[in-house]
């Protein structure tokens, strides 16, 4: 036994396996979102809460995942997304590419408006944005220990692809390997909101890549325009609320819903709550909830407040069912004793393809946030 031969049964035996030469490789969709003016915002910003805020825009494009793709890697402000296999339809891209363009400029807007803070005031004079890239190929799947590793001339394509010439930071660009996949009519209808556009680049060893983009800029007229600060969304289609009269001062009310401790006693199917006990009260601060035989990530992300209205808002992550959704409380007061408490829950997707099960799931949600807020009517006598 040779050298080379040493090595790959030292491999085998530490649980590594590789899939060598073309017969081995698979077809798959590799799909990278790339965060514009990362480096730029993190250099400039100059508050330290800057990368959190990037860790969460990443998570918010994980979780805005509707094609079941899944990530081999993340590397710094972009991430490798790739699903083996057929292609998806356009139809099915476009709109996942709507999704994580959406969800993404609706969490930054969210964090702008916090006026008072160096993170909104950097977020809005640095303009984070997001490029896309889609390709469609072959690559080589090599589990290494508990990692997988994708290799192959398509990966190389893909990674380069984020280097072209299109003006612009903001756009999807799809290879022509990923077009050549899908009808021409299919193609037009799916970019009836924009302008399809040619383009090519050259690269060392790998020859000229044809490709077509379309600017996201467009999409900023779907952004919610109810994110202006002191104004509450009461027309957003993904949205569900609820609305109570609190026998508590405005005031009382904001400290008991922002109070983690707290949360048992109203939230409906809430057993036990876990968090850093040195950082409770601090917007950007994370902790995680016992519901219901499961665990969801709740994260403080906004407080704004006017003569008219307080508000606060949570983001909430590793819920399967509604990725990427929020928690709105707006605290209106009414009298001295008494406030107006409107719980509000946006969501970006549902995740499932049943049109039955999406919407048992939002009946659900429905009874909750129900159940909740009449929970919370009845602490006053308990406080």
């Amino acid at each position: 036994m040779g050298l080379l031969d040493d090595l790959h049964a030292a491999r085998r035996a530490a649980g590594g396996r590789v899939a060598t030469g073309r017969s081995g490789a698979q077809p798959a969709l590799l799909f990278i979102p790339d965060i514009s003016g990362f480096t730029r915002f993190i250099q400039e910003t100059g508050d330290d809460l800057a990368q959190w805020l990037v860790a969460d825009l990443l998570e918010i494009l994980i979780e805005a995942n509707t094609l079941g793709m899944s990530v081999s890697e993340i590397q710094g402000d972009a991430i490798l997304f790739y699903r083996l296999g057929p292609p998806p339809s356009i139809q099915d891209l476009v709109a996942q590419c709507r999704r994580i363009f959406l969800d993404f400029q609706n969490y930054v807007r969210l964090v702008e408006r916090d006026t008072g803070s160096t993170l909104g005031a950097a977020l809005r004079n640095n303009d984070l944005t997001l490029k896309i890239i889609v390709h469609y190929g072959h690559v080589n799947v090599a589990q290494i220990r508990n990692f997988t590793k994708l290799m192959g001339r398509d990966l190389i394509v893909v990674h380069r692809l984020l280097k072209n010439n299109v003006t612009g930071s903001e756009y999807l660009l799809l290879s022509d390997d990923y077009l050549e996949t899908q009808k021409p009519a299919d193609i037009a209808r799916s970019f009836s909101w924009t302008r399809l556009l040619r383009g090519t680049c050259t690269y060392d060893y790998l020859g000229q890549i044809c490709y077509q983009y379309a600017h996201l800029t467009p999409l900023r007229l779907l952004l919610d325009e109810q994110m202006a600060p002191g104004r509450p969304s009461g027309t957003q289609n993904n949205a569900l609320k609820v609305r109570r009269l609190l026998p508590l001062p405005a005031r009382d009310v904001l400290r008991i819903v922002s109070n983690f401790r707290l949360r048992p006693r109203w939230m409906a199917g809430v057993t036990k709550v876990h968090y850093d006990v040195t950082k409770a009260g601090r917007l950007g601060t994370s902790y995680k909830v016992d519901i219901n035989n499961g665990q969801i990530d709740f994260q403080a992300v906004q407080y704004f407040e006017d003569e008219d209205r307080i508000e606060y808002v949570e983001k909430i992550s590793h819920f399967r069912v509604f990725p990427n959704s929020l928690l709105f409380f707006f605290i209106e007061p009414v009298t001295e004793g008494t406030a107006l408490l409107t719980l509000e829950f946006r969501y970006g997707h549902i995740a499932s393809s049943s049109s039955l099960i999406r919407f048992g799931q939002l009946q659900r949600m429905h009874r909750f946030l129900g159940e909740s807020i009449k929970r919370l009517a009845a602490i006053k006598s308990n406080r």
